[in-house]
């Protein structure tokens, strides 16, 4: 599998030819954008598992006391 992964890679970033396409100057900003979006989605992700096994855990604890 790695192996796929990394022919892939390989394949798109070092062998592709010159492209003439233009970049008008809001391309940048979607992108930080999106990247921005991409790490706010993971922070929230992952406040929200922590979350849950923060409650998970208390649970767990509230009924050892009362075993």
């Amino acid at each position: 599998m790695f192996n796929l992964i990394f022919f892939i890679l390989f394949f798109f970033l070092f062998l592709t030819s010159k492209s003439f396409a233009y970049l008008d100057p809001g391309t940048g900003s979607i992108i930080l954008h999106a990247i921005l979006a991409f790490f706010a989605g993971c922070i929230t992700w992952i406040v929200a598992k922590y979350r849950q096994i923060k409650s998970f855990i208390s649970k767990l604890k509230k009924n050892k006391k009362q075993i």
